[in-house]
């Protein structure tokens, strides 16, 4: 399994932060040639299945995934937390999403988000795992950066700590 930890501090409250990763439908417009589609009825809570499809030309596959735990992070310092269990049969494995208030401060100040996950890509070899893992590194973060973009004014993310990095979109 190919391990990937992506860490994001945003100046953004932890419930709008959560309303926008667990949007699933919105990671299609940062996922080319993907469409996602919930396959059970709102609002998101544990038991809720969806299923990512991949298509470039005649080659697609589904990533069909379920939420197994659903904590919506609640005012004050908890945590909001979400597993999913990806069970398709070329993509399958974990993602765990946290979000947490900064720490010592109000929700005013932003959030920490931590996207974890293990996956199996079905055809790659074991020993491609780092590799694997470090682009699925790369392209969640893309998705996570995309998510959170600050659409109030269309342009610039207003992203913190990237893993140590600054980043900042003109």
């Amino acid at each position: 399994m190919a391990f990937f930890r992506v860490e994001r501090e945003v100046p953004l409250p932890a419930g709008t932060v959560w309303e926008r990763l667990t949007h699933w439908e919105e990671h299609a417009a940062q996922v080319p040639f993907t469409t996602i589609e919930v396959t059970t009825p709102p609002p998101t809570h544990t038991g809720t299945r969806f299923v990512a499809r991949t298509r470039l030309g005649p080659v697609a596959f589904d990533d069909p995934m379920e939420v197994v735990r659903w904590q919506p992070p609640p005012s004050g310092a908890a945590p909001g937390y979400c597993r999913l269990e990806k069970r398709g049969r070329v993509v399958h494995g974990w993602a765990e999403i946290t979000v947490r208030t900064v720490a010592g401060g109000t929700d005013a100040r932003g959030c920490r988000v931590v996207w974890s996950a293990d996956v199996r890509v079905r055809g790659v070899p074991r020993f491609l795992d780092g590799l694997t893992g470090r682009a699925a590194r790369l392209m969640y973060g893309r998705i996570i950066d995309g998510l959170l973009l600050d659409r109030g004014r269309g342009r610039g993310s207003g992203l913190g700590n990237h893993n140590g990095n600054r980043h900042r979109t003109p």
